[in-house]
């Protein structure tokens, strides 16, 4: 794109140049937000239905405390595990 020079142009020229940019700019804001709803949309039929749902726990220990199976494993169960633990032996029945 050519470089112009602001300081030259007459006002009426930089109102044109100031429109045609917020044109632009808004544009592209609706494109990218079309482009965020399909990606929202996208989450194999499921939406948002699931998220923030509590899990049940799958696995815990003689002090109460409780993993769901997902993310990190938790320290007490590391260290439980190092300690020669197996990881069955804290499943909830």
């Amino acid at each position: 794109m050519a470089r112009q020079n602001l300081n030259r142009m007459s006002i009426e020229e930089l109102l044109s140049l100031r429109d045609a940019l917020n044109e632009a700019i808004e544009g592209k804001r609706r494109e990218l937000e079309r482009q965020m709803s399909m990606l929202d949309g996208s989450m194999n039929g499921r939406g948002e239905t699931l998220r923030g749902r509590k899990v049940a726990a799958k696995y815990r220990d003689s002090q109460g405390n409780t993993w769901a199976g997902r993310g990190a494993r938790p320290r007490w169960l590391v260290a439980a595990l190092k300690n020669g633990k197996k990881l069955e032996s804290f499943a909830v029945r």
